[in-house]
């Protein structure tokens, strides 16, 4: 394999001017792009950048437009309350993103007197700006040179330069091989290019049947200078095995009034689903690798509510538990189901919640897996009677 070194001797300026050329044909339009040569708003293009993480294109589209209708400007969205700005997120996942760029904004309003950073050195300070967002934000807002390198860009560097080392430590010779072709003049624009190679063309490998998926060499505008094209470019980056995910197990109760309320509590300002909405729960959301069953405590919400209703007849507990993935661990929720409560009943258990009309529940911050455990509470037909501890 050739060493990072030897990266140099590859025709830079003729790799960037033909992704340049191809960007200008075949770039993907997006609701936060300009066309080519133009610097888009910096607004905009924060606001994608942080919905794009860990997130779809498709996706965040119909994020984007409702949160630019809601909040046109800078000022608009830091005048907002952060419950509003996660009701608004809902669905969208990893909520410290929307919590971080709330604050973000606030921080730019008052000690930059509502101006945007322009460096990335600024930007970098800002809650939730990391390296590549802050990369992101200089080229495509500002036109500055700055190497924007996420996970597509990433994957077509190190099979450009055939890079050898494994992630994380590969991450050097890679930022090299980007560094050497990256142009002085429409930094943005390559960027966005690159994401557009990575998005269509150089894509990671995808299992079809007892076969992986290759990317399309024979359209990219990088293939005449690529090395790993000659050898298995499907094998680059090269990685870890991945360590299986840890797989935790609680319970979850939906206690619907019999004027049709419904009972949440909102978690902690920090940490996993912060600020969200969620019903009461097990406290698996402070769990760890190493313990993977949280039982119901009787000191928490969840815990009170359950010696309440605890011969309630319209309880009953799901036999098919809600599943869900995060970033770093799998979870399991039983389901336990309460109908037809009277709300004054509960005033007496110190409850701790919050009554939320059903009817309204999809306006509220109300994360992914508590509307999955709210759409199986309410639709199911495997309710029975599942022991409940």
């Amino acid at each position: 394999m050739p060493s990072a070194k030897a990266n140099h001797s590859l025709n830079k300026d003729e790799a960037s001017q033909a992704v340049l050329d191809w960007y200008d044909q075949n770039r993907r339009h997006l609701p936060w792009r300009m066309p080519p040569g133009e610097w888009a708003d910096p607004y905009h293009v924060w606001l994608s950048e942080i919905m794009l993480q860990q997130t779809t294109v498709e996706a965040v589209k119909p994020y984007f437009a409702k949160f630019v209708q809601r909040w046109p400007t800078l000022a608009d969205f830091a005048a907002a309350t952060q419950h509003d700005v996660l009701r608004l997120w809902a669905g969208l996942g990893y909520y410290s993103r929307a919590r971080n760029m709330h604050r973000a904004a606030q921080v730019i309003m008052t000690k930059h007197d509502g101006m945007f950073p322009t460096t990335e050195a600024e930007l970098r300070a800002l809650p939730g700006v990391g390296e590549y967002t802050a990369a992101a934000i200089a080229a495509i807002a500002f036109g500055q040179r700055a190497l924007v390198l996420d996970a597509n860009i990433e994957r077509i560097m190190a099979r450009y330069g055939a890079i050898a080392d494994r992630l994380p430590a590969a991450k050097p010779a890679i930022r090299q091989v980007l560094n050497h072709i990256t142009p002085s003049d429409r930094a943005g624009d390559f960027a966005q290019a690159l994401m557009d190679i990575g998005n269509r063309i150089c894509t990671p490998p995808r299992r079809k049947g007892e076969h992986w998926s290759q990317p399309q060499c024979l359209i990219c505008p990088l293939a005449s200078s690529c090395r790993g094209r000659h050898q298995d470019p499907s094998s680059w980056p090269r990685k870890a095995p991945k360590k299986d995910r840890a797989i935790r197990q609680g319970y979850v109760m939906v206690v619907i009034s019999d004027d049709d309320h419904v009972l949440l509590m909102q978690r902690p300002p920090k940490g996993l689903l912060g600020g969200m909405m969620l019903f009461p729960t097990s406290d698996w959301p402070e769990g760890s690798r190493t313990k993977t069953t949280y039982p119901i405590e009787a000191d928490s919400l969840l815990g009170r509510l359950s010696q309440s209703l605890a011969q309630h007849p319209g309880r009953q507990v799901l036999n098919t538990p809600v599943e869900h993935i995060f970033s770093h661990f799998a979870l399991s929720l039983t389901i336990i189901c309460v109908t037809d409560v009277h709300r004054q009943d509960l005033k007496g258990a110190d409850t701790g919640g919050l009554w939320y009309p059903v009817a309204s529940l999809d306006q509220e911050a109300l994360p992914s897996v508590m509307r999955k455990v709210f759409e199986m509470a309410c639709g199911s037909s495997s309710a029975g009677s599942a022991a409940f501890p």
